[in-house]
């Protein structure tokens, strides 16, 4: 079956979350797995699992995680409209893009999000 993917290198997936993170109100320097002590239940954002998911392996995400984390990027990517003028934040978009497209392939086709 051929699938949409996203890829990101380690330290891509990482501005990634970072930024997400923020968007969110969330420093991830701040949550336990990234150097800080605070908890993730008291965190709420239906993009939890994906922000504080292990890089590279890891549980997948179930279809209904999935599709409780679209309406949340869909409403970031209505929000935060690429400015010419900042390559960084048409970045962060067009993952959040990507990211949508793979989200709702999962959702529509029943399949977990696979981290590898």
């Amino acid at each position: 079956m051929t699938s949409p993917e996203i890829s990101w290198s380690y330290t891509g997936f990482s501005m990634f979350r970072k930024w997400l993170a923020q968007v969110e109100g969330i420093t991830l320097t701040e949550m336990d797995g990234f150097g800080g002590d605070r908890q993730w239940c008291g965190v709420s954002t239906t993009l939890a699992p994906l922000l504080k998911h292990p890089d590279d392996d890891g549980p997948d995400l179930a279809p209904a995680q999935c599709a409780a984390m679209l309406p949340r990027l869909e409403a970031i990517l209505d929000h935060h409209q690429p400015d010419d003028s900042d390559p960084i934040l048409r970045r962060r978009i067009e993952d959040v893009r990507q990211l949508i497209t793979v989200l709702r392939f999962c959702v529509d086709k029943d399949v977990e999000l696979i981290f590898g």
